[in-house]
């Protein structure tokens, strides 16, 4: 894991992004432990608290768990809802945008497509 704190992303929303990632990548494979927010602040020297925070956005998200007295715990079907959630916004970023780049170019939506499935090696 890595953290910038000159970043403009607040240092909560890194620690968030970096366990999401981790979880996406199989790193932090679902119904395991996930390293304790003690862990991780006195490994990256970062305050406890913001850790926590960061922490607490995956639970906020259902994507990690917190049980008393054994720590944080990925849940099943985490790395699906992450995946479920990227490409709603890719769909909704991405194609969006494309779609209106190629409208701009006069590229029809057969060339577009076309032009997709040559991406793809098809």
């Amino acid at each position: 894991m890595k953290f910038d704190a000159s970043s403009v992303v607040p240092l909560y929303q890194q620690i968030a992004d970096e366990f999401t990632a981790g979880i996406l990548s199989g790193a932090f494979a679902e119904d395991t432990q996930i390293p304790s927010t003690t862990e991780v602040a006195k490994t990256y020297a970062i305050n406890p608290a913001t850790v926590l925070k960061g922490m607490n956005v995956l639970v906020d998200l259902g994507l990690i768990e917190k049980r008393r007295g054994i720590g944080m715990f990925v849940v099943p079907g985490a790395q699906a809802k992450i995946k479920a959630k990227r490409k709603h916004d890719f769909y909704a970023e991405r194609i969006a945008d494309l779609v209106a780049a190629a409208k701009a170019l006069d590229i029809g939506k057969a060339e577009l497509i076309a032009a997709v499935e040559e991406g793809y090696g098809a």
